[in-house]
């Protein structure tokens, strides 16, 4: 996947590090083996068999989902988000689809990245500046990629084989289904959270599971569970900002500043460190 991200997508050392929680000289180094592998393998690039596709098949997804999110989450500089690598995901997503029609992970990806994209619009101000989901005129969603994400979704969700990208796109449907913020069904997404960590663990889905569980106000349980994973997150921006939200929360002024701050190290979007700025100047 790593390999794929550099070659194929163009992604920077740097970039595809940071979506594997990883330092820029280690993920060089696993690049650089990466490509001795092949080199010392012999292994040629050639389409492979249909019959071969199974077993690549959540690989490949892993790579388009990557390509969305690094485009999705806050760019470098003043770029907060970089539209054309989510187009390109979307594009290849919809070349996968037709690839291998009646698959229910590509349909679940492409829903997923359909109903993120349909926000677009919403998640910048005039400024530049970030917008959190909760805080977005929902007015300014795009209907028609909502609709076309909502139909992917039920006839993924029809074939009866769940996946880990199809339990992403359900999430995002019950944020976008919802029509004021108070009005998401946050129970429904715990649990989906609590699924997809079983089905796919990683200390980013622990993440996204514990601001769940703050959302249907266990805030305690969250926050001690959060503690928990600061050794895995140490240098994840989210996790920073995330612990800082359910400090202010609790009104623990000091804990918020300190986190805040220490995400505001990590940002690499100017737009996202004038937000939590902004954050810290509220509290």
């Amino acid at each position: 996947v790593a390999l794929t991200l550099r070659t194929v997508g163009g992604l920077t050392t740097r970039e595809i590090a940071r979506a594997f929680l990883d330092n820029e000289p280690a993920m060089g180094q696993r690049l650089s083996r990466a490509k001795a592998k092949i080199g010392a393998a012999a292994i040629p690039f050639v389409v492979p068999e249909r019959s071969a596709w199974d077993v690549r098949l959540g690989s490949v997804l892993t790579v388009i989902y990557l390509i969305f999110n690094e485009g999705w989450t806050a760019g470098p500089g003043d770029e907060p988000i970089r539209k054309n690598l989510c187009d390109e995901a979307i594009w290849l997503a919809r070349l996968m689809l037709h690839l291998a029609p009646e698959e229910p992970e590509i349909e679940g990806l492409l829903a997923m990245m359909l109903l993120a994209n349909a926000r677009i619009g919403a998640r910048v101000d005039a400024s530049g500046a970030l917008i959190p989901l909760d805080q977005q005129d929902r007015r300014l969603w795009d209907t028609a990629l909502v609709n076309e994400g909502l139909a992917l979704l039920q006839t993924a969700m029809a074939r009866h084989l769940p996946g880990p990208f199809q339990i992403q796109a359900a999430i995002s449907a019950l944020h976008v289904q919802a029509d004021y913020p108070e009005a998401t069904d946050w129970a429904q997404i715990l649990l989906l959270y609590t699924r997809l960590e079983a089905l796919s663990p990683s200390p980013v889905v622990s993440l996204n599971r514990i601001v769940a569980l703050a959302e249907t106000g266990r805030l305690d349980r969250a926050r001690r569970e959060l503690e928990a994973l600061g050794s895995s997150l140490a240098q994840y921006q989210p996790y920073h900002a995330a612990r800082a939200d359910l400090a202010r929360r609790a009104g623990d002024a000091e804990t918020a500043r300190e986190a805040y701050r220490e995400a505001i190290t990590l940002s690499t979007s100017d737009s996202e460190r004038a937000w939590l700025e902004g954050q810290i100047k509220s509290l």
